[in-house]
Parts: structure tokens; sequence; C-alpha cells
């Protein structure tokens, strides 16, 4: 069986809103879209690179679908470590309003998020990718279907739109696996679920 990796870059404040381009997702007047391109360096391309090299197929929300297709087909360099993985590998989308989907390669994932994820998991050979999709992420957390979580954290504060997660996520605990920290100050961290957090207290010893 596969496993579904889901790899996020976030802002310190929480922002997964628009890393790629001012117009990349505008929703409830986002003016700060573009974000994660002053940071971007080698060390971030080599781990961008090493994670797309193990894809076996791609899981998206509606609007990371919509801003992949209208850039990615159009790299067609079948070398290149993002556009290649990409453009040949297949591609589900989770949406109920998609029409027939003109890239090549796309279905639409229908019904019971539960079911229909753990068939695609089971059939993917390497590794069932999801990238950004932040809504889309939060239910599959939920669902206990993610096995494991990229986050790369952005040294930067935006102040607003919309947050990875927010209030009324469901509480999750996390076992660290591996970090990083690129030459430009983003935090690569991996990070599987553990099941609900722990609790405890640092209260001080009855004999203090």
């Amino acid at each position: 069986m596969g496993t579904l990796v889901s790899t996020i870059f976030v802002t310190l404040d929480g922002v997964y809103q628009a890393p790629g381009g001012p117009e990349e997702d505008t929703r409830g007047g986002f003016t700060q879209g573009g974000w994660s391109f002053p940071h971007a360096d080698d060390d971030s391309g080599r781990f961008v690179t090493e994670v797309f090299a193990r894809a076996g197929g791609f899981l998206l929300g509606r609007r990371t679908y919509d801003i992949f297709a209208s850039y990615w087909p159009r790299v067609t360099d079948p070398a290149h470590p993002v556009a290649g993985p990409l453009n040949s590998l297949p591609k589900y989308v989770v949406s109920s309003t998609l029409p027939a989907p003109g890239w090549s390669g796309t279905s639409v994932v229908p019904g019971d998020l539960a079911k229909e994820v753990t068939a695609l998991k089971e059939r993917t050979d390497g590794e069932l990718q999801t990238h950004g999709s932040g809504v889309l992420l939060r239910s599959l957390l939920d669902l206990g279907l993610v096995d494991t979580l990229h986050v790369l954290t952005f040294p930067v504060v935006l102040g607003a739109g919309r947050r990875l997660f927010p209030d009324g996520t469901a509480p999750t605990r996390f076992t660290h696996r591996s970090g990083r920290v690129t030459g430009s100050g983003v935090s690569i961290q991996t990070y599987e679920p553990a099941g609900s957090p722990e609790y405890g207290t640092f209260d001080l010893p009855e004999d203090a």
C-alpha cells in the first residue's frame, strides 16, 4: 500500500494562501500573494526535487489543481523535476464542481473521501502526494489518512490570509521525523500524525 504524503508552505503565522504569486489566490481580498518567492534557494529547490522524485500520483484540492493546471502543462521538458512528474503521473482532484478536466491524466474523486483516498493509496506505486490544498489537507488529517506531513515555514508574518490550522481544527499530535533549515531561513520539518495530543503540567513539586 502506498503512503499519503503532504507538502505545504506556510508563514510564521500559519498562512498558506498564495505562496507562489500575487494572482494565485486572492480570496477574501488577499493582496500578499507570492510571499515564498524571495526565499527560494538551492536548498529548498533540492528538497522539492527530492519530494517529487518519490511521487506515484497526486491528490489535489480544486483550487490547487486549477493553479497547477494553468501553469505546469506549459512546462514541457519531461526532465523537469516538478513538471515531469506532474504532467506524466495520475492526478486526482477532490471536487464536486469540476467539469471534465483538461489536464491529461486527471480524474475527479467522487463520493466518500475516506473510501476513495484509501483505495487510491492502495493502488499507487510510490507516494500519493498532496501539495498545498489546505482545506483538503485538514480533511485528510481528520480522517487519519495522512502518513507524512512536510511543513515548510517561511520567515515572514502576513497578518492576513487563510491559515492552515484555524480555530476548530481537530487536536492532533505529531512525531518529528526530520528537519533542516535552508540558507534563506526556511524551516523544513517532517512529521507523522500520532493521534491525540498529550498533556501535562509544570507545577512545582509539593516539597518545593
